[in-house]
């Protein structure tokens, strides 16, 4: 039997990202500035990347402590027009500031790409 593999238009990409050791020893003016950051830093995707965000959940009531690995924090499902835009938007945690320091300091990120779940999805 062979499976559906049809190839889209866009990449689907789960963005997935996790708080590092440095956000919980951070003091509030540095969680504060990297909370407004993340804000800055994502916005608009889909006007400054053509990217259209399909979803996003926040797992932080159930996943406590930093993100060493799965289970992350939180995550943005989108579809990306190509492998470059994905590493643009990656990209964004290496190069938003946050006071004195860079968002990667506080913030891990992690794209997987794949393409549409061809069941189980309306």
């Amino acid at each position: 039997m062979d499976l559906p593999r049809e190839q889209p238009d866009q990449l689907r990409v789960l963005f997935a990202f996790g708080l590092t050791p440095d956000f919980y020893a951070a003091d509030s003016e540095h969680v504060n500035a990297m909370i407004a950051a993340l804000g800055t830093a994502f916005e608009d995707l889909a006007g400054r990347f053509g990217v259209t965000v399909l979803g996003g959940m926040d797992d932080d009531q159930l996943q406590v402590g930093p993100s060493a690995s799965w289970p992350w924090t939180c995550y943005i499902l989108a579809d990306v027009p190509e492998l470059e835009t994905a590493i643009a938007v990656c990209d964004l945690v290496r190069k938003t500031a946050v006071l004195d320091d860079r968002l990667w300091k506080y913030v891990k990120v992690e794209a997987r790409i794949g393409r549409p779940l061809f069941f189980g999805v309306a």
